[in-house]
C-alpha cells in the first residue's frame, strides 16, 4: 500500500511556487531515450514471491564476477582484498544500525570512530583537517571546487585532461547551477600527463586547478610544479585521487602544495559493490579555511568529569542550523563505508598500506613487461602506479566485450571513458592489484595476442 500524504491541491500549490508547470517538468534534463516507455524487459508481470526470486537468481547468474576472472579493470573503482575482520565488525548492530550522531553522549562509539578516521585519512593526505567523509570521489571534488570560489572569490575553474571524466562531468552539471566555469580538455595518452599545458591556461581569474593524482590515464602528475603556478596567480589547487591504496607509495598531495585533496575511499575497505555506495575523501592543508569546508567534522573534548569525549564540531550542512548558509547539502557522510574503511587501514598501519602498496606496484610492472611483448600492444606509460594504458593496434571495446565471454576482464576501454573517438578509441586502461596472479597476467596477454591475431587475420 502506498503512502502519499499530499494530495494535488498540495502538489500544485508547489509546483506554482517553483514556476514549474508539471512534475515531468522537474525530469527535463533526463535525456528520452531513459524514460521507460512500459514495464522493465525480462520481469514477470505478475508473480509470487518464490518464483520472482528463482527468476531473479537465474538473471544473476548472467553476471560474471570480478572474483571468478582474470580482473583488469579499475578507472575509479578497483578491487582489492578486503579482510573478513571489516565486515565483521561493520555489522555489528552498534555500527550497522547506527545514525547521525545528534546527540553526543549516547553516540560516542560512532563519534570515536569518525575522529579516527579524519585522522587517518588526513595522515593520508597531507592534510591539516579532514572531514567525516562525502558521499563519494566525484562529489567530493564539486565541493572542492566551490569551497575554492568561496575562498578566492573567482569563478573560472581549470580541470587537468587527467581527471576522470565522470568527475569532470559531475562538475559540468554542477557549475550549471552557480556561476562557476569549467574548463577542460581531452587528454592525449601519451606519457606527458600535460603539467606545461595546465600550467600555460592558469590567470587571475582563475579560482582552482583541478589535477587528478595519478591520473586517469595512470600517469604521475608534478604536483608541487602545478601547485608553485596556481598559488603564483592566487588560484588553489585541488589534488583528485580516485586510488588511495597509491598513497603508500607517492608523496602525500598535501606536502605537495595542494590546498584541497579529495577523493574515492573506495578502495580501502569498501569493496566493488556493483559501483556503490562509496565514500568521499576530503582533507585541507590549511586550518584557517576549515568554516568554508563542506561536510562534518568531529572534534576530541573532556567532559564535566575530565574524561575523554567526542562531540560533533562542525556540521555546516542545510538540514542543520546553517540552513541557507550551508557549504554543502549533502546530508550524509557515508557513515558505514567509512567505518569499512577506518577498520582496514587500521588492519594495515603504516607498514602493511606500505607493502601492500609496493605488491600492487611490483605486479603492475610486470603486467606491462609481459604486455609489451604482445605484437600490435604499446604500453603508453614511462611512470604509472598500478593503472596503466595500452594502445592497441584495434578499437579496444569490442575486444574488451569478446574477452569478457572468455572469462577474461581485461581493463576499460578509453572509448568507453571517452567517447568522442580522436584515436582513443584504441587505447585500454589496465589495472593490476594485489588480487592478480602471475596467472592471471598470462591469461590477459595469451587472449590479447589472440584476439589481435584473429583481427589482422581477418
Amino acid at each position: 500500500m502506498r503512502y502519499l500524504p499530499l494530495t494535488d491541491i498540495d502538489r500544485g500549490a508547489m509546483l506554482e511556487k517553483i514556476g514549474a508547470p508539471s512534475i515531468d517538468a522537474l525530469f527535463d534534463d533526463v535525456p528520452a531515450e531513459h524514460y521507460l516507455d512500459g514495464p522493465i524487459e525480462g520481469l514477470p508481470a505478475h508473480a509470487g514471491e518464490m518464483a520472482v526470486e528463482k527468476h531473479m537468481r537465474r538473471l544473476s547468474k548472467q553476471n560474471l564476477a570480478a572474483a571468478d576472472a582474470a580482473f583488469f579493470c579499475g578507472a575509479g573503482a578497483y578491487r582489492h582484498h578486503v579482510p573478513a575482520t571489516v565486515d565483521h565488525i561493520i555489522q555489528r548492530g552498534e555500527f550497522l544500525t547506527a545514525y547521525t550522531p545528534y546527540q553526543p553522549e549516547i553516540a560516542q562509539g560512532t563519534l570515536q570512530m569518525l575522529f579516527e578516521f579524519q585522522t587517518q585519512v588526513a595522515r593520508l593526505y597531507g592534510g591539516a583537517i579532514a572531514n567525516a567523509s562525502m558521499y563519494d570521489g566525484s562529489t567530493a571534488c564539486w565541493e572542492a571546487i566551490v569551497m575554492a570560489a568561496r575562498l578566492t572569490k573567482r569563478h573560472r575553474i581549470l580541470m587537468s585532461g587527467g581527471v576522470h571524466p565522470h568527475y569532470v562531468s559531475v562538475a559540468q552539471t554542477m557549475a550549471r547551477f552557480t556561476p562557476g566555469h569549467v574548463e577542460y580538455d581531452l587528454p592525449v595518452p601519451n606519457a606527458n600527463p600535460g603539467d606545461d599545458d595546465i600550467i600555460a591556461r592558469i590567470d587571475d581569474e582563475t579560482s582552482c586547478v583541478v589535477v587528478q593524482y595519478p591520473d586517469i590515464l595512470g600517469r604521475i602528475p608534478d604536483l608541487q610544479k602545478i601547485a608553485d603556478a596556481a598559488h603564483e596567480k592566487g588560484a588553489l589547487l585541488i589534488v583528485v585521487n580516485t586510488e588511495p591504496v597509491a598513497l603508500g607509495a607517492l608523496e602525500a598531495p598535501g606536502n605537495l602544495g595542494a590546498d584541497i585533496v579529495v577523493g574515492e575511499g573506495q578502495s580501502i575497505g569498501v569493496g566493488l559493490q556493483f559501483g556503490g555506495p562509496y565514500l568521499g575523501l576530503f582533507a585541507i592543508t590549511n586550518p584557517k579555511h576549515v568554516r568554508q569546508m563542506p561536510g562534518r567534522l568531529c572534534g576530541e573534548t573532556v567532559d564535566a568529569d575530565g574524561k575523554r569525549g567526542f562531540v560533533l564540531t562542525l556540521s555546516t550542512r542545510e538540514q542543520h542550523i546553517r540552513r541557507e548558509k550551508a557549504t554543502s547539502n549533502i546530508c550524509t557522510n557515508s557513515g558505514l563505508c567509512a567505518l569499512a574503511f577506518s577498520v582496514h587501514m587500521t588492519l594495515l598501519g603504516e607498514k602493511g598500506l606500505r607493502a601492500l602498496a609496493a605488491e600492487n606496484h611490483r605486479l603492475a610492472c610486470r603486467a606491462a613487461d609481459r604486455l609489451a611483448q604482445v605484437p600490435g600492444v604499446k604500453v603508453m606509460n614511462d611512470t604509472f602506479f598500478n593503472e596503466f594504458t595500452l594502445m592497441l593496434d584495434t578499437e579496444t571495446r569490442p575486444l574488451v566485450r569478446d574477452l569478457a565471454t572468455k572469462g577474461v576482464l581485461a581493463g576499460v576501454s578509453l572509448g568507453r571513458l571517452f567517447p568522442d573517438g580522436d584515436g582513443r578509441e584504441n587505447g585500454l586502461l589496465v589495472t593490476v592489484t594485489e588480487t592478480n596472479t602471475d596467472d592471471d597476467i598470462e591469461a590477459l596477454a595469451t587472449a590479447l595476442e589472440q584476439a589481435i591475431g584473429a583481427e589482422k587475420a581477418a
